[in-house]
């Protein structure tokens, strides 16, 4: 069996998604994910003038030898543009070999640790009372873990919460262009406690809450964070502070007992490896589509076992169906998963585009045994929907100071 075509599709079923296809003579397909949000089109251009022709004619089958010269054979590695596009044949690669099997991946990487995938849903409100509100809802659907996010007063929007707005398309206006926001720490302080304390009040103790600080803090101010969090026993607090200087969450791990999670802007092992080994975490948060599909994140799970760091794969609506059907199948294989960040799927365009079968009962996930994937894609639906140029927000301090989103 050998790769006769490549195909690449970009759609925009609400989100701009990047899906592969890729076909074999013995008419077996596989199918990948490589949307990096903002940047689709570079992913695309690189897949379909770079990629792309050095795979035709190759065995499908050897999908390790295929990752490792789509990774080694460039000489410049890494990056989230370079490591999509690997993500993306690997999936689809994965795909055709559980196809080819008949049995479903996670039957190939070793078959299930569990029987189903434990969720966490977002809670995001326009006040305190709006977010509790919103909690109580998923909590009424079954749902144990929940990350709550508040607007803060004081700044026109917050992370998390986009009032009127359905999605970051209606924030750019007519003229697609990054949105500009507001950050203030201070005013984030005066809120962010508040928000649970009275959680806890409300819920008690059974409910496992995350929150999500989206790197804004400095190292020292994250420690304060996690200390002034501690008797409110977190799951984890995600991305607490940027980290391309790894040493900046030793200054937080000396300060707080508050689980840290952090990982989704990682795109190889290499980024996370002194935060794992050096044990300055506890949940690994990598992307199957932005860290070089299941083959690498296989990798990642099991180095991050040995220093018992969990496994919670970033799901944000950017990253498409395919990508989750790839978290599923690792998540109910990985010895060390934690827990799978969830958004839902409920947008009826994305439905038409995205086949896929999967349940979600009392928090959590359970999936097919349909082989490969368990996920289809439907070119004439996704044509439908064009790709529309966008961007996330960018943020800037309230004296203009450009900060991080």
């Amino acid at each position: 069996m050998k790769i006769e075509a490549i195909k690449v599709f970009v759609c925009s079923p609400g989100r701009n998604f990047v899906t592969v296809k890729v076909m074999t003579d013995a008419g077996v397909y596989g199918l990948g994910d490589a949307t990096v949000n903002g940047r689709e089109m570079a992913v695309v251009t690189y897949l379909e003038e770079h990629v792309i022709p050095c795979l035709i004619g190759r065995d499908p089958s050897n999908i390790e030898d295929i990752w490792q010269y789509l990774y080694k054979g460039v000489y410049w590695r890494k990056g989230p543009i370079n490591m999509a596009a690997i993500a993306a044949i690997d999936m689809a690669l994965w795909d055709i070999k559980g196809k080819v099997a008949g049995l479903p991946v996670y039957q190939l990487l070793g078959g299930k640790s569990r029987k189903g995938v434990t969720l966490y849903a977002h809670a995001n409100g326009e006040s305190i009372a709006d977010t509790l509100d919103k909690t109580q809802v998923l909590i009424e659907q079954g749902f144990k873990a929940i990350r709550l996010q508040s607007a803060i007063p004081g700044l026109k929007v917050t992370y998390g919460v986009l009032g009127d707005k359905k999605d970051y398309y209606e924030l750019q206006g007519n003229r697609p262009l990054p949105p500009e926001e507001e950050w203030s720490t201070p005013k984030y302080f005066n809120s962010v406690v508040e928000l649970f304390r009275a959680a806890r009040e409300r819920f008690g103790d059974e409910i496992q809450f995350v929150h999500d600080v989206h790197s804004r803090l400095t190292p020292i101010e994250s420690a304060k964070l996690g200390k002034l969090l501690e008797e409110f026993n977190l799951l984890f607090l995600e991305d607490a502070s940027m980290a391309e200087n790894q040493d900046n969450f030793s200054i937080i791990r000396q300060h707080t007992t508050t689980p840290l999670a952090i990982g989704e802007t990682y795109n190889t092992i290499w980024d996370c490896k002194d935060l794992i080994q050096n044990q300055l975490i506890d949940y690994i948060r990598v992307a199957a589509t932005h860290a070089g599909g299941i083959t690498a994140l296989r990798r990642i799970a099991d180095f991050s076992s040995i220093y018992n760091v969990k496994t919670a794969p970033h799901g944000a609506p950017d990253l498409s169906p395919i990508c989750f059907a790839a978290h599923m199948h690792l998540n109910i294989w990985t010895p060390n998963f934690g827990i799978q960040e969830f958004v839902g799927f409920g947008n009826e365009q994305l439905k038409q585009i995205f086949k896929h079968e999967y349940s979600v009962k009392n928090g959590m996930a359970y999936m097919s045994e349909a082989p490969g994937l368990g996920i289809e894609f439907d070119e004439e639906a996704a044509s439908q929907y064009p790709y529309k140029r966008s961007y996330l927000p960018v943020s800037r301090l309230e004296d203009g100071t450009l900060w991080n989103w």
